[in-house]
């Protein structure tokens, strides 16, 4: 993680927190929020990889925050409570995707929960590029089916002379297909 975002009203916490999200990912640039509302500022006019919510913070609990960030960001988000709130603050925010770490922290828990946070973030970046990459190739085969019908329509080509068509026409002028496609449509569909 290159960029992380820590809302804490508790400066002694903030310091112990910066000093964790250090030695967990030691190239990361930390900015530190001490309300809900900084925060809020904070994530609209940033990218944050992860939001670290020490709550309460002293304006609101903190709750509200977390799934705002995680609703209106890619940001992950860490919500840190009270042993006695987790269980409860994790049932309402675990369908936000957000990890409740209980209080006190340990050392090592709280690596091993960032690394966590961390590796689910890659995961879903990954499977979000593969997403774009889909909607990208479905939008192209939309476009080349839409020339293709317009092929059909206008110059009275099967399905298979229309598809050979736009490949040839591609290989002949050296460009994409759906280039050719392109062209095919601001020709027929004007």
């Amino acid at each position: 993680m290159d960029r992380i975002l820590v809302a804490s009203s508790n400066d002694k916490a903030t310091a112990m927190l910066v000093s964790l999200l250090k030695e967990t990912f030691p190239a990361c640039k930390t900015s530190i929020a001490a309300t809900g509302l900084e925060t809020r500022r904070a994530v609209g006019s940033g990218s944050y990889d992860c939001v670290v919510i020490n709550c309460p913070l002293s304006d609101e609990y903190g709750n509200e925050l977390a799934e705002i960030v995680c609703t209106s960001t890619d940001a992950s988000c860490v919500a840190i409570t009270k042993s006695e709130n987790a269980d409860i603050l994790a049932d309402k925010l675990e369908d936000f995707g957000v990890m409740v770490i209980p209080k006190p922290l340990g050392r090592q828990y709280f690596y091993r929960s960032m690394k966590f946070v961390s590796a689910a973030r890659k995961r879903m970046l990954g499977i979000r590029s593969e997403n774009l990459k889909l909607h990208k190739k479905l939008e192209e085969i939309r476009t080349i089916n839409r020339a293709k019908c317009s092929l059909m329509q206008y110059l009275g080509f099967t399905e298979q002379q229309a598809h050979k068509y736009l490949e040839k026409q591609a290989m002949d002028k050296r460009c994409t297909k759906i280039e050719v496609a392109q062209k095919v449509i601001e020709m027929y569909e004007v």
